[in-house]
């Protein structure tokens, strides 16, 4: 991008602003830490422009409305923080200062862009994975550290100037061994092997989770393709209901399965009342705990129960 993008402009504003020529050292960033500052048009020489001669400056253009820009911005500000200030992160409110997003010639946001030397030399456009940015400020840096010796100063302060990929814990083998069966179609021996963690640890949520989503396979692979027909044509078989709901589960139908099972329990009494709860009660463990159906589902539950 290097000559095709004009900052003078820009640069004329800030001037003309009055602002103090020299930039504000890292540790008075006004963004989100040392190594993030947010800035305007009458701050873009000294925040911009002027320490892009020491170190890369990475601006961010972002806006409030911005669903994209949201999830970059979080990334992008660790990962400067974590460089220690081998690279500078300039984040922009395009709403406030269009003219900067201007000068970029932004026809899109997020747009980020690499200014060194007072001239943008890379860019890219949306929110990228952040490997993918790992690996552009990577090679930004391995391009620029040679002619700018505060990268490799700030780089050994800080042991880096881009963090490396986090290390995965390694895999738990009761956890593999189920997930086997599992995908081998063995659903007793995956049951068995979730069982057997529970019994270890009876609140290991992963463990639960993964429990109730086998039991419910294991039913689901059998249920009658009439399962629905058939309970609709016999309220009063409890066998059917289940039967239906697991069908309606399985088919995104959840509201329905939901909602004849609260109806069932309304109808039935004794050993048929707790069955239905029981079985109730496990499809909800198939959802997260805030899932708005689950959430209406237990309150009409609870209802009909007290």
């Amino acid at each position: 991008m290097a000559g095709a993008v004009d900052l003078g402009a820009l640069k004329a504003r800030s001037d003309a602003a009055n602002r103090p020529a020299p930039p504000s050292p890292p540790g008075g960033a006004s963004g989100g830490g040392r190594f993030v500052v947010d800035v305007s048009e009458a701050s873009f020489q000294a925040d911009v422009l002027e320490r892009s001669l020491q170190v890369p400056v990475v601006v961010d253009l972002w806006a409030e409305w911005c669903g994209p820009c949201k999830q970059l911005s979080p990334v992008l500000e660790r990962l400067a923080e974590a460089g220690n200030g081998a690279w500078i992160l300039a984040k922009v409110d395009v709403d406030a200062n269009p003219r900067i997003a201007e000068a970029f010639g932004a026809k899109s946001i997020p747009m980020v862009v690499a200014v060194v030397g007072g001239q943008p030399v890379d860019a890219f456009n949306g929110a990228q994975p952040e490997a993918q940015i790992r690996d552009w400020l990577s090679s930004l840096l391995d391009a620029l550290r040679e002619r700018m010796p505060a990268i490799a100063e700030a780089e050994a302060a800080a042991g880096g100037g881009v963090p490396e990929e986090p290390v995965e814990e390694p895999e738990d083998p009761r956890f593999t061994a189920a997930e086997d069966a599992l995908e081998q179609g063995d659903y007793p021996a995956a049951e068995a092997a979730y069982v057997d963690i529970i019994n270890v640890e009876p609140a290991n949520e992963q463990a639960l989770a993964a429990l109730a989503q086998v039991r419910f396979l294991a039913r689901a692979e059998n249920v009658d393709p009439q399962a629905v027909a058939t309970a609709d044509a016999a309220p009063d078989d409890v066998d059917a209901q289940l039967a239906a709901a697991d069908a309606e589960i399985a088919t995104d139908g959840v509201e329905a399965a939901f909602a004849r099972l609260v109806a069932t329990a309304g109808r039935t009494f004794g050993d048929d009342r707790d069955r239905v709860r029981e079985h109730l009660v496990g499809l909800f463990e198939l959802f997260p705990a805030d899932d708005a159906r689950v959430t209406a589902a237990r309150r009409a539950l609870a209802r009909v129960l007290f």
